[in-house]
């Protein structure tokens, strides 16, 4: 790696401070890739330059810019389709029944990146629940660490290559509108969403009650004590008997003791325990 030992642990502790990701010894080709652009808009010779003004200057605006660029934004439309049948099949059906009373349902994307997962469940609602439509208040949160991902959520502006991830053609036409060589979520896709800056180890969440929690492909970047601590804080934010889908590889269990494994549609999720 090109970024050197000292800097590597400058920016690897500053990392796990502003967001608890934590990057291994052998991740110095991350902090080189991510990096690079950064020391290009600062107009200095590489990484450890920008390292070495941080370490400078400390200035706020920097170590935010830093943290950003470390975060990871991997994502895809209905990305591994699973959870997805587990919504549609199984978790919505239920909570549509549950809350006929109050006729809300509240779901929230943790680390949305730049909005794929949570515009999915949008697509998915849609088209598999036209009442919903009609008399019921379904709010989407998505939220994420960084403010650029934030921001790009928010606008819904996808380029040609990122709506070809897995976005069927048919939901492309019927949800997005052509702006030059992008793509926009239409006005009615976006109405029920809203994205916020957020810090799952920050302060505590200013978030709705919720119903669902996807915590997908986040955990496995946090070491066992701030995974114990994103659990804790979800099941706070849960309705009793509300659904967290996590990632394939990720689990609470020896994490968190209120969580209980469902398994409907090839794949499992977790119903929070009452009590």
């Amino acid at each position: 790696m090109t970024v050197a030992t000292e800097q590597f642990s400058y920016v690897q502790q500053l990392v796990q401070q502003r967001s608890a990701i934590v990057l291994a010894a052998d991740k110095g080709y991350l902090v080189d890739s991510r990096l690079a652009p950064l020391a290009r808009t600062l107009g200095v010779k590489d990484v450890n330059g920008v390292v070495d003004r941080l370490r400078a200057s400390r200035d706020p605006k920097l170590e935010q810019q830093v943290v950003e660029a470390m975060t990871t934004n991997e994502t895809s439309w209905f990305r591994d389709l699973r959870p997805f049948e587990a919504l549609r099949r199984h978790i919505v059906p239920e909570l549509i029944k549950r809350n006929a009373s109050t006729r809300q349902i509240r779901i929230w994307s943790a680390a949305c990146s730049t909005g794929h997962e949570l515009y999915s469940v949008a697509m998915m609602l849609e088209e598999t629940f036209p009442e919903l439509r009609h008399g019921w208040q379904v709010e989407l949160v998505g939220t994420d660490l960084n403010t650029e991902m934030v921001r790009r959520s928010t606008e819904g502006l996808f380029s040609t290559l990122e709506v070809n991830h897995g976005l069927p053609a048919s939901l492309l036409v019927r949800y997005f509108d052509r702006e030059g060589a992008n793509w926009r979520a239409n006005h009615s896709l976006r109405q029920g969403t809203r994205f916020l800056t957020l810090n799952l180890v920050g302060s505590s969440p200013v978030l709705p009650i919720l119903d669902v929690v996807l915590l997908r492909n986040v955990l496995i970047y946090f070491d066992v004590a701030t995974k114990r601590q994103v659990h804790i804080r979800t099941l706070r934010q849960m309705t009793p008997d509300g659904y967290v889908l996590l990632g394939t590889a990720e689990s609470p269990n020896g994490l968190c003791d209120g969580l209980e494994p469902v398994t409907a549609e090839g794949s499992v999720f977790y119903r929070a325990k009452r009590g």
